[in-house]
């Protein structure tokens, strides 16, 4: 092969590949670019159109009562193993009675926020999209557009409004009983006094720290609640396309909460 054969066979390669990076970022923007009209349109509808108080309150149930017992569960084990993680390490430098403050921080600020909307992705999420792509395939939701029935403002903005009121709470909640498991382990496992204990938490975690942790968690609720709803309005392909929209909605909510996350933890540290 002479080298002007390869000369051409390396710009070829090089035009295909530019083609490529081209198509994908053209992608790329325009579902950027479709989801912030998405979003747009929910906002809109929120503030717009009357409130569909029974939804609203239907999904409030679903998503938080139903997801109680998870969160409790979760939350008491996660304080727990984190603090007889730490506790092992603060131990050899004769330091246990901050394990609490610790884990106070560390449960406020990130790990709250953060398992709480994994677990409502895993729960409530997947199961927003399996309904509302089941409807879709159905051709239930074409049926709500030819009587007139806006579908994001039945189907997408009751559970919207849900998930952010109840999401908060539930990240309280986790914080309380996580912090609850850290004092279990911390006075039962490495004999810190009851007194130390609560004494530094007191010392180290803020008020602007829990406030940090509900500030995620409202914006995560945002996120979990839209793109679950958003890939069961996209489903096709009957109940193989409400399966690959169901994992789909589930791979990439959790992928855009920790970049978010990300972000977020950026600005909060540097206010």
């Amino acid at each position: 092969m002479t080298t002007s054969q390869n000369t051409v066979i390396e710009k070829h390669n090089l035009t295909m590949l530019v083609e490529s990076l081209g198509r994908w970022a053209t992608r790329v923007m325009t579902d950027f670019g479709a989801f912030g009209m998405y979003l747009y349109e929910i906002a809109r509808q929120a503030v717009t159109s009357p409130a569909r108080w029974d939804l609203i309150f239907q999904h409030l149930e679903f998503v938080g009562n139903q997801s109680l017992n998870i969160i409790l569960l979760t939350g008491f084990f996660t304080g727990a193993v984190f603090a007889l993680q730490i506790g092992g390490i603060f131990q050899i430098f004769r330091a246990e009675s901050i394990m609490g403050a610790a884990t106070g921080k560390a449960l406020t600020r990130e790990m709250a926020p953060l398992m709480t909307a994994f677990l409502l992705t895993g729960r409530a999420g997947s199961a927003m999209t399996a309904e509302i792509s089941t409807m879709k395939v159905n051709e239930q939701v074409d049926a709500m557009e030819a009587m007139a029935v806006d579908p994001i403002n039945y189907l997408v903005v009751p559970r919207v409004i849900a998930s952010m009121v109840i999401m908060p709470l539930l990240c309280g909640i986790f914080i309380f009983i996580g912090t609850v498991g850290a004092f279990v382990t911390g006075v039962a496992v490495f004999d810190v006094d009851v007194g130390i204990f609560i004494d530094r938490i007191k010392w180290m975690v803020e008020a602007k720290d829990i406030f940090n942790g509900l500030e995620k968690a409202f914006v995560f609720s945002i996120i979990i609640a839209a793109m679950a709803c958003r890939y069961g309005l996209n489903a096709n392909g009957g109940a193989k396309g409400v399966g690959r929209a169901t994992t789909m909605s589930v791979v990439m909510t959790l992928l855009v909460i920790l970049v978010c996350d990300v972000f977020i933890t950026y600005v909060q540290l540097r206010l």
